[in-house]
């Protein structure tokens, strides 16, 4: 089995690849929240920070979907491929969650 195509026991070897893109984008989320905090802690207009709320959240739904996809085109096919169809039980649970 290819270390960085599989799940087990809810971890991930990933690659460095993924690991970097997505340290990178969580990196970039945490100054924009960073950013937030210090607008209210200097008291900004309050369009203003929810401006970059919206921008930090389309940022958590960019990471969100990038990191899905992963999942999908490593973790889940290589279950299905390996006859673990309760993998597939466990993605449509997550997206429901995902969905609310």
């Amino acid at each position: 089995m290819d270390k960085e195509c599989c799940c087990t026991h809810k971890t991930k070897e990933r690659g460095e690849a993924e690991y970097r893109s997505l340290i990178n984008r969580l990196n970039r989320i945490e100054g924009q929240i960073r950013g937030i905090k210090n607008m209210v802690e200097n008291s900004a207009y309050c369009t203003d920070i929810l401006v970059q709320v919206s921008a930090a959240s389309a940022a958590l739904n960019a990471f969100s979907k990038e990191l899905l996809s992963n999942h999908i085109k490593t973790c889940v096919a290589e279950d299905i491929k390996n006859g673990k169809d309760e993998t597939v039980d466990e993605l449509v649970a997550t997206l429901q969650k995902l969905m609310r």
